[in-house]
């Protein structure tokens, strides 16, 4: 845009926003032991680290904060599966780099969260949040509904408390989703400032690890100690030089003469939800931000090109991180894993196949890709997200996250329904940050922020502005049956 970003301070509070009470590692693994492994079984945790890894060292910014993180990313002390029964003994011994810069600062690693297997990247109607490891992860807001994914397990944890804030990764949707259903903060950082070595790939182009936490404070100060160059990932070779304190002005922002894209034909069509979509645009006017309503739909092209680019890395991507394990798993390329399903089918393959797999195994062409990552990133980035920023001289782009949680459905599989601009960013590789707007019958719902390359704490900030202009009151998790 031509005019340049300035966030007004001091119009607000001026004290830090403050962050999620802090509980220790001990009173955590209680609840966990409660609500997940007994009571209302949300079966949200895999793994619990050893006594070992519970103590509370060291005096930073961290210190003694309590985390779980999504069962893709590599811990020293836990196995690693990806939610696959293949990779169910895949123990490492490595940290991936975001754990361990998390550690150093501090932090308390509990366990390891479900997902949707292989992060909902094996085949069709999926039920979010299902693995042959961990089961299906419910919604602690309402048990019998879904808790979107793949980072379910992450958002479950958080929004049942059972730890202080847990580490998700997304490609398309799955921080954001999950958040949004679940009634929390869940940021997707720009692609590249955070380290995605040793994390079980799907797409080197898209993929990225990120925050799901109880306030926009929570998930700055995590991705403080997450972000940064990593030599072992060439994506993050930029992200030191894109890595301010993300929590610098967040108690006193204001969105005075902030300018706000209403993205609003990804509003959907449910009236309760435009509803509440419009009482957080209400909120923000009267916080002094300007709305601009944006009349925009997605090339229909986008879609497909970006599956194409899926398909070709994951392969790719798959393969190499296979090979890669310092012990031999069951399978060591994508074929591998496509003959391990089919030899355990029973408990692999019921609910759901893997024609997903089964097609990234023949998509090989590198012509192909190369196009569809060129149309990718113009028709998302160029032509989309930067041209309506530019366009429309906004400072972020703003829609509903999705729609409130759906029934789980292990037979049909997951029902989403057409809400939300989040592809966007995540094909662009954009930061994408979701807060909570409110509830619809009970079910929370997210409102999304967007913006360009880089532009990590911007989208904080604005985001932190409406959290503290919010007027919807949000309501704690139910602990049972939506229908009870």
């Amino acid at each position: 845009m031509n005019r340049p970003f300035i966030l007004a301070l001091g119009l607000l509070a001026a004290s830090p926003l403050p962050v999620a009470a802090q509980e220790t590692p001990e009173t955590y693994l209680k609840r966990i032991e409660a609500i997940d492994d007994s009571g209302a079984a949300i079966h949200a945790v895999v793994a619990v680290a050893p006594s070992e890894s519970l103590a509370i060292k060291g005096k930073g910014p961290l210190a003694g904060r309590a985390l779980l993180v999504k069962d893709n990313i590599e811990t020293r002390d836990m196995p690693t599966t990806a939610g696959s029964l293949a990779l169910k003994d895949n123990a490492t011994g490595r940290d991936a780099p975001l754990v361990a810069k998390l550690r150093k600062a501090g932090a308390v690693i509990l366990g390891k969260t479900n997902l949707s297997e292989w992060a909902n990247f094996r085949g069709e109607h999926s039920s979010s949040g299902w693995s042959a490891v961990g089961g299906q992860t419910k919604n602690p807001y309402a048990l019998d509904r879904s808790p979107c994914g793949s980072s379910s397990g992450s958002g479950a944890a958080v929004a049942a408390g059972m730890a202080w804030a847990a580490i998700g990764t997304e490609t398309d949707g799955s921080i954001t989703c999950p958040a949004s259903v679940m009634g929390l903060v869940g940021f997707k950082p720009t692609v590249g400032l955070v380290s995605r070595t040793y994390v079980v790939p799907i797409s080197s182009s898209q993929d990225t690890a990120g925050p799901m936490t109880t306030s926009v404070a929570d998930a700055a100060l995590l991705l403080n100690a997450m972000a940064g160059s990593d030599p072992a990932d060439p994506a993050t070779a930029d992200a030191d030089r894109h890595k301010p304190d993300f929590t610098v002005g967040l108690g006193r922002v204001s969105l005075k003469a902030v300018r706000v894209g209403v993205l609003r034909r990804q509003a959907g069509h449910m009236s309760a939800l435009t509803v509440l979509f419009d009482a957080a645009l209400a909120d923000m006017k009267r916080a002094g931000a300007q709305v601009v309503e944006i009349d925009f739909e997605p090339d229909e092209r986008l879609g497909e090109a970006e599956f194409t680019i899926m398909l070709h890395e994951f392969r790719l991507g798959i393969d190499a991180y296979l090979g890669d394990l310092p012990r031999p798993a069951p399978a060591r390329d994508l074929a591998g894993l496509i003959a391990f399903n089919k030899a355990h089918a029973a408990e692999e393959l019921r609910w759901y196949g893997q024609q997903t797999f089964e097609k990234a195994l023949t998509t090989t062409d590198p012509a192909a890709y190369a196009k569809a990552r060129a149309d990718a990133q113009r028709l998302a980035g160029t032509e989309g997200i930067d041209a309506l920023l530019r366009k429309y001289d906004v400072d972020v782009l703003v829609a509903p996250t999705t729609s409130p949680a759906w029934p789980i459905d292990p037979v049909l599989g997951d029902n989403f329904v057409d809400v939300g601009a989040g592809s966007l960013a995540a094909i662009a590789g954009y930061p994408h940050l979701s807060v909570p707007m409110g509830t619809v019958e009970g079910l929370p719902v997210g409102i999304s922020f967007m913006a360009g390359k880089w532009d990590d704490a911007k989208v904080l900030r604005i985001g932190a502005g409406y959290e503290r202009s919010r007027s919807a009151t949000l309501t704690a998790p139910a602990l049972r049956n939506w229908a009870q």
